[in-house]
């Protein structure tokens, strides 16, 4: 049963909130509420709007008020992926950050990024690594090695994914 399901004969209730804190060089870089879909232990699926303040254009896509994100976090992987769709629902693409595995506690769902991202457009024509010098900058080749190289993992993963198909055996 999903998270906002009323139980049988009983009556509906409210939806369950989360607060997602994306951190970021060890500072918070964003918060925002969002609607739990469903946590299994494994993974946790947030639904919220778009949490940025006007319009962020990156040329291949733009996230604008009233986007609606289904995002998908794992506690035992090292990224995110977020299934972006405009206010009437019209699939936009995935948008995917490489994290560390994820972190709920009863306030909040804790995900630090690791800078590197990948985009892939709802008709899979486009896929593409982001950030990739921000990666670099970051310092965490040289402080984690560890680290770093999950996250290189993790990016080809998602690129393998996004240019095979896209995410739906990942998210089934």
């Amino acid at each position: 049963m999903s998270a906002n399901s009323a139980e049988p004969g009983g009556p509906p209730h409210a939806p369950e909130e989360v607060e997602v804190v994306l951190v970021k060089g060890g500072r918070v870089k964003i918060r925002y509420r969002g609607v739990l879909v469903s946590d299994d232990g494994r993974r946790v699926t947030v639904r919220a709007k778009w949490a940025g303040e006007g319009v962020r254009d990156f040329g291949f896509v733009r996230f604008e008020p009233g986007d609606v994100f289904t995002e998908h976090y794992w506690r035992d992987r090292w990224y995110s992926v977020k299934e972006v769709r405009d206010a009437v629902g019209a699939l936009k693409g995935w948008y995917c950050d490489v994290t560390r595995p994820a972190t709920r506690s009863a306030a909040a769902l804790v995900v630090e990024d690791l800078d590197l991202d990948l985009w892939r457009s709802a008709d899979g024509t486009d896929v593409r690594r982001l950030d990739e010098d921000e990666f670099q900058a970051s310092g965490l080749p040289r402080a984690d090695p560890g680290a770093a190289a999950a996250a290189l993992a993790a990016l080809d993963e998602l690129e393998g994914l996004a240019r095979a198909g896209g995410f739906g055996s990942l998210l089934s």
